[in-house]
């Protein structure tokens, strides 16, 4: 029914053995319930969030729920390379293998090109674009080594395609994110590993309300065909469906989860 979300879907064990690190997974956004959908299907997941207090609560959460041998976390800033080499690391060591790479981390904000600084600017491109960029190289590189495939997704978003007032910073890079899966997913088919991305509308959680207007909420959720904004969880469901043995022959694809596609 337009504006009710459907039930939750259980798991179906698509992803029994598999080995993946998920970025920006603390909380309630997407990044946290991808990570629970990859356990929900049987992954193993290396969890990581810049906010280490939230890592740790989400960490203890999920291992409470799955079981600590199949969840590990790992603060991560994805603009320190450092950092971003030890959470592979981390990952490989824990897993023992690493399947599935999940690139949640980004960040918005709101300013128009004429009040815009510098500094706003590079701070939005450089966690949003070059962190992602950071952490499929990261993947690509030990995926390679291994030589048994594997599947990065990144997330996108609809603004890479259409433009939105004050979103000039987060369009770009999410552009960029497109357009650096595609490129990706060419070289790595070489050895076997697909790059997909999905591209979200409005999904909503506790501090997207935090940091947007009631109005804009209104305006952005009235575009929506369904009515309503996507729950986290329909969006990692598409991640799912991108990291599962579904779509092995989907590579360098944006899926729009949203009727916003333009």
């Amino acid at each position: 029914m337009t504006g009710t979300p459907p039930p939750y879907v259980p798991g179906h064990g698509l992803l029994a053995g598999r080995g993946a690190v998920v970025t920006a997974a603390a909380g309630a956004g997407i990044g946290g319930a991808t990570a629970r959908r990859l356990l929900e299907e049987g992954a193993r997941v290396v969890l990581s969030d810049a906010h280490a207090r939230r890592l740790k609560e989400s960490e203890a959460e999920l291992a409470a729920e799955f079981g600590p041998d199949r969840v590990a976390a790992l603060p991560c800033d994805v603009t320190d390379e450092s950092q971003v080499a030890a959470l592979f690391d981390l990952a490989v060591e824990h897993h023992g293998r690493l399947d599935i790479v999940v690139n949640n981390a980004g960040l918005g904000g709101t300013a128009d090109l004429v009040d815009m600084a510098d500094e706003q600017w590079d701070k939005v491109l450089d966690v949003t674009l070059n962190g992602t960029f950071r952490c499929t190289r990261a993947a690509l590189r030990r995926m390679k080594a291994a030589g048994a495939g594997g599947v990065v997704v990144n997330n996108a978003s609809v603004v890479g395609w259409r433009a939105q007032k004050g979103q000039a910073h987060y369009a770009a890079a999410k552009a960029g994110v497109m357009a650096l899966t595609r490129c990706a997913a060419l070289e790595a088919a070489e050895y076997g590993v697909r790059v997909n991305a999905v591209s979200p509308s409005l999904a909503m959680h506790p501090h997207l309300v935090k940091v947007t207007t009631p109005e804009l909420l209104e305006e952005l959720t009235a575009r929506e065909a369904f009515g309503r904004y996507a729950e986290p969880w329909e969006v990692a469901n598409v991640i799912v469906f991108l990291a599962s043995g579904y779509s092995s022959y989907l590579t360098g694809e944006v899926l729009s989860v949203s009727s916003q596609h333009p």
